[in-house]
């Protein structure tokens, strides 16, 4: 192996800088990237948040997704979506995508984190 290998890159040390406490499971948006907190992260600590997997996350009820869809991560709600205006803090593009169609009236959808950044709306 490389000497300069550091990881895998699938899981990052992460330093919740929120000043709330992240609980396991939820997203995080981490600069471009989207991931999910493996552990609690308490406000200026560090945990664990992978950025490459297949996670049962919150979606926006009212919207059918179709399988292998660029999903948009909406931070007020805190929940994917399809479509629509995008708002501050959204993060939308090759970041995430939807692993299995989701019918509209469903409120989780299973999302394949890709570790690639997306593009977070200002």
């Amino acid at each position: 192996m490389a000497k300069n290998h550091v990881q895998p890159g699938k899981v990052l040390d992460y330093v919740n800088t929120t000043g709330e406490l992240i609980k396991s499971g939820s997203v995080v948006v981490v600069g471009a990237l989207l991931g999910v907190a493996l552990v609690d992260i308490v406000p200026g600590h560090v945990g664990s948040v992978a950025i490459d997997g297949v996670f049962a996350l919150p979606k926006v009820a009212g919207t059918a997704v179709g399988q292998g869809v660029a999903v948009v991560f909406k931070a007020n709600s805190k929940a994917f979506t399809v479509g629509g205006a995008l708002a501050a803090g959204d993060v939308s593009g090759a970041a995430a995508v939807a692993f299995i169609a989701a019918a509209a009236a469903d409120t989780v959808i299973a999302v394949k984190l890709t570790g690639c950044p997306g593009t977070v709306t200002a």
